[in-house]
């Protein structure tokens, strides 16, 4: 289960990302990168970020301590940007942070590079969780004393933000893959594939969405039948990687 810290000061905002996140310090006088649930995508974007990074972990990569962040009702009264307060008066409640890994430089790929298997199951991932960034404009990886480091999923599991059938959209290609920044190295997905399935049991998978936040949930469906939906959705796409496999590789040979 994650820790849960309550936030204490407001640093100052990131504004590189849409949602205004924000440096935050917590009782626990460690630093993190705040998702706030009063941004644009809203709760949402903390459930794709938090099943994306936990996700991500359980693969074996590198991802900050994901906590349950929260927001005393009044902080941030003393914010002359009327923007951030209204964002602050808006996350009361549970938020999402990320540690924060000081002097951190973002992953470039004219000069890093990512050895291929390594490249092979980050695109597997992000095939499987439809993230739409992880492009050569924005990375999202950071390299961090000499390693390599995954954030910001957010933009994962879009499929949760629209209507429509969740089981036909898990078997799905993923066709913006083509703009992925590691898919030229990716030339190893179908063991990738192996790996994955090996490690993302169905008991893993279920133990990660059980720690959904009912407060991040709708209220008009049970809070156990979103959860089960979520779990049911990777079930689909895992037993259908085949579909999106082959998306990807075919992807990466018009690029190389």
């Amino acid at each position: 289960m994650l820790r849960t810290v309550t936030v204490t000061r407001y640093i100052t905002p990131l504004r590189e990302g849409g949602s205004l996140p924000a440096i935050v310090e917590a009782d626990d006088e460690f630093m993190y990168v705040l998702k706030f649930k009063g941004a644009g995508q809203g709760t949402k974007a903390l459930i794709a970020e938090l099943l994306g990074g936990e996700i991500a972990r359980a693969l074996g990569m590198r991802v900050p301590e994901i906590v349950f962040a929260n927001l005393d009702e009044g902080f941030g009264r003393m914010e002359r940007d009327e923007e951030i307060q209204d964002l602050l008066k808006f996350s009361v409640g549970l938020n999402l942070g990320l540690h924060y890994l000081s002097g951190a430089i973002s992953y470039d790929p004219t000069v890093n590079k990512v050895e291929s298997s390594m490249a092979s199951l980050i695109v597997w991932m992000d095939c499987f969780l439809m993230n739409v960034d992880r492009t050569a404009k924005n990375t999202n990886m950071l390299y961090w004393h000499k390693q390599l480091w995954m954030i910001d999923h957010g933009a994962s599991l879009y499929f949760h933000h629209g209507s429509g059938d969740w089981q036909e959209k898990a078997k799905q290609p993923f066709t913006l893959i083509k703009d992925h920044v590691l898919l030229k190295q990716a030339a190893h997905l179908d063991e990738a594939d192996k790996k994955a399935q090996s490690l993302l049991t169905s008991e893993k998978i279920k133990e990660i969405v059980s720690w959904i936040p009912d407060t991040w949930l709708a209220d008009d469906i049970s809070k156990d039948e979103q959860r089960a939906r979520y779990s049911q959705y990777f079930a689909t796409r895992l037993a259908n990687a085949a579909i999106f496999i082959t998306e990807a590789n075919h992807a990466r040979e018009a690029l190389i």
